[in-house]
């Protein structure tokens, strides 16, 4: 059937800077009010502090008229003159700075919100392939970055690209042989910014690249912390982490040593032109071209010139690191999502549970086939038991159920349809699942088993949670239902956050069940008491069951016997012990 494919994806190139700058001056453009009001405070800014030389000249040359010719009121009236506009172009700048961080923030705001957002829509596979800490410092790290560049970097920028226009300007109607004697350091400061950002560029790619490593790795072993102590590995660990570190604190080193020899050799460049403007000043004032006050209010306007100059290529190392932190972002929001739903897909309503799966090859990369051939049948309300060693492939059958991945070839049948035929939230919603890799998440009680029904009640919750024999134990919690679990459920057995999240699927009320190793965790007489109650809860429905443990699937209408992904044997238990194949292999090396 096409347009399905493999959700999994191949990883896309990240993109190039220049479609990074675009996209985030897409950014900008969504608070385009806010920075036209921003751009006029900006410029006003830039017009007073341009007038500023101007008057200081005029007030020089009424101060240098000579002796007892000194026009003191003039001086006066300029000097007020400079006061006023250097007063209201240091307000200006203050409400431009407020303004920027502002709009900083909000776009960090509205980033965020479209990175979960892509998050949400972004399929397994992506989650299979990265780091969870490499994707928390995108939406962390990054976007903080190219908000602190939005909110100071731009704001300087701006500045500076007025200033430096207006003041050629000026000195251009001040004097064209003084702006000669200083054009050569202009193409020279040009075409060493070019070189050092070509140099540079790279090196920030590679320190966010490093960064987010190291806190892929640090969120690894935070979430290991107990395995690691259980191992004593804590000095192997941070052996580990300071090569990673190192790695880290080296890339940021390059960058920034490489970075920050831009604005010096500026600064430099900038004060040899400054000294030929003294000489040719000097010069031209001997043969009387120009005024001891235009020289004054050119030397001012070139300061203005070159400091902007100065003061960007001090920064150009912040506004790469945001470039590449962008590039990071925008790489993760081109990543390819879920398969969409046909135009025509239908919703999966009144599920009978019916579900075949004919001649389906699958794997994760291509060119590396996992499950070869399957075929499976599961009638409505039959239990359907997958076993087999570990990496046979059971999982990934239920990765295909659930449509986590579509098969390469062949199709998975839903009620005698092909199940992308279905729209993928009404196809999920027809089933409940309970993974050996408990997810509970900060909130109460009540929230995490009510999590899958919208408004259920406190006596839905209390029968799913009897059903599942953990009310006696939420009882004796200081607030009983209303108790906080903490992250990740620190605060509670794994064995009782398997019942919690049991209890979640029974309270969510489908037509189709998954429960892979759903009872691991629990002791064994517990497991029976839960085994018994969900055989009545499961009266009717289509199960799918994975199990190491032989002995808790012995009732299932069909056990699959998988191996290096394929079906190798099938049929009941009893069925299955006659032949005396894989499967009583299996059972009896549990009971020997």
């Amino acid at each position: 059937m096409p347009g399905y494919g493999n959700q999994g994806g191949a990883k896309q190139r990240p993109k190039n800077t220049k479609g990074a700058l675009i996209r985030t001056i897409g950014y900008l453009m969504k608070c385009q009010w806010i920075i036209l009001l921003l751009l006029l405070c900006t410029f006003a800014s830039n017009i007073g502090n341009l007038m500023g030389p101007g008057f200081a000249g005029k007030a020089i040359t009424a101060a240098s008229a000579g002796s007892g010719r000194v026009q003191m009121d003039l001086v006066l009236h300029y000097a007020k003159l400079m006061l006023i506009v250097y007063i209201g172009s240091n307000a200006m700048s203050f409400l431009v700075t407020v303004g920027m961080m502002r709009v900083g923030r909000q776009i960090a705001r509205t980033m965020r919100k479209d990175v979960f957002g892509k998050l949400m829509s972004l399929p397994v596979g992506y989650f299979d392939r990265n780091q969870a800490g490499d994707i928390i410092s995108r939406i962390s790290y990054d976007i903080d970055v190219i908000c602190t560049c939005i909110s100071t970097d731009v704001v300087q920028i701006l500045t500076s690209s007025v200033t430096v226009i207006g003041s050629f300007i000026m000195m251009c109607i001040i004097s064209v042989p003084l702006v000669l004697c200083m054009a050569f350091t202009i193409p020279v400061s040009i075409l060493f910014t070019q070189y050092m950002s070509r140099k540079t560029r790279p090196m920030y790619a590679k320190r966010s690249a490093a960064y987010g490593v190291m806190n892929g790795f640090v969120e690894e072993m935070i979430s290991g912390q107990k395995t690691i102590l259980a191992y004593a590995h804590e000095d192997y660990v941070c052996s580990q982490f300071d090569h990673i570190n190192l790695r880290a604190a080296t890339a940021y080193k390059n960058a920034d040593v490489l970075g920050m020899t831009l604005g010096p050799t500026i600064g430099m460049i900038s004060n040899i032109g400054l000294a030929a403007i003294g000489m040719g000043g000097a010069a031209l004032y001997l043969y009387n071209l120009v005024t001891l006050g235009q020289i004054s209010s050119f030397i001012l306007y070139s300061r203005k010139f070159s400091g902007p100059i100065n003061e960007i290529a001090n920064i150009t190392n912040e506004i790469f690191s945001a470039l590449a932190a962008s590039e990071r972002i925008f790489q993760l929001l081109d990543e390819p999502e879920e398969v969409k739903d046909l135009y025509d897909a239908a919703v999966l309503n009144d599920c009978k549970g019916d579900v075949k799966a004919r001649e389906v090859d699958f794997g994760y990369l291509p060119g590396k086939t996992i499950l070869h051939n399957l075929n499976l049948e599961a009638r409505p309300g039959q239990t359907i038991a997958i076993v087999g060693p570990t990496g046979a492939g059971k999982t990934t059958i239920i990765n295909l159920l659930m449509r986590f991945y579509d098969v390469d070839s062949g199709a998975v049948y839903v009620d005698g349809r092909d199940c992308r035929t279905y729209t993928m939230d009404s196809l999920r919603h027809s089933y409940s699942m309970v993974l050996q890799d408990t997810w509970v998440f900060c909130g109460t009680i009540f929230d995490n088993i009510a999590y899958g029904k919208e408004g259920a009640t406190m006596d839905e919750v209390v029968a799913a949670a009897k059903a599942a024999h953990i009310h006696s134990y939420i009882m004796k919690l200081p607030q009983g239902y209303n108790t906080v679990i903490q992250e990740d459920g620190g605060n509670i057995s794994k064995g009782q956050k398997q019942l919690l999240t049991i209890a979640r699927a029974m309270l969510y009320d489908t037509h189709m069940l998954i429960l892979d190793e759903a009872t691991s965790n629990v002791d064994t007489n517990t497991e029976q008491q839960v085994q018994k109650a969900m055989r009545s809860l499961m009266k009717g429905k289509t199960c799918f069951v994975i199990a190491h443990r032989l002995s808790t699937i012995q009732n299932a209408d069909k056990i699959l016997v998988v191996d290096h992904g394929d079906v190798v044997e099938q049929g009941t238990h009893d069925e299955l012990m006659v032949q005396k194949g894989f499967y009583y292999k299996l059972y009896a090396s549990q009971f020997e």
